[in-house]
């Protein structure tokens, strides 16, 4: 098997497999990682979104080979229990959820959007959440949710 380098959440990574598998499955199977979740295995709902050198990419459409030499973020390497991601705080204060499970794809795709645009409009929030699907219903709490991040990232 060939040897796939790769960043993820910060760290120089490589693993031995191969390189058809889908990195959803190397993420959660081989590199012990549950943020990104299996949703519709098509790449449609948004559930396994990771950002793949700053754009959110659904994982469970992607082969391994893919992400050779790219810089890879989860959910895990957004923020952690102690020094949460401005947007997990604001999920968080907007009640931004209810089960949770398209969470971690949206917050994914929140951030992508915030490294690009650190100050977006409210229907550019819309636009770039758009390939997530929540059944919940939580949609204009996550919206609220994403522009109260961007306020508070961009006063420090």
């Amino acid at each position: 098997m060939p040897q796939i380098r790769f960043w993820l959440n910060g760290f120089e990574t490589s693993v031995d497999a191969d390189p058809n598998r889908l990195l959803l499955d190397i993420l959660r199977n081989e590199l012990g990682l549950i943020g990104p979740h299996f949703g519709c295995g098509g790449g449609e709902c948004g559930a396994c979104n990771v950002i793949v050198d700053d754009r959110a990419v659904a994982s469970c459409d992607i082969p391994l080979w893919s992400a050779a030499g790219k810089n890879i973020t989860t959910l895990e390497g957004l923020g952690s229990e102690a020094r949460p991601h401005p947007l997990q705080q604001a999920f968080i204060a907007e009640q931004a959820m209810q089960c949770g499970y398209c969470v971690s794809g949206i917050l994914i795709s929140a951030a992508a959007l915030l490294r690009r645009k650190p100050s977006p409009t409210s229907d550019e929030v819309k636009a770039a959440l758009d390939r997530n699907i929540c059944r919940c219903g939580s949609h204009n709490r996550i919206v609220r949710a994403v522009l109260r991040a961007a306020r508070e990232m961009a006063a420090g």
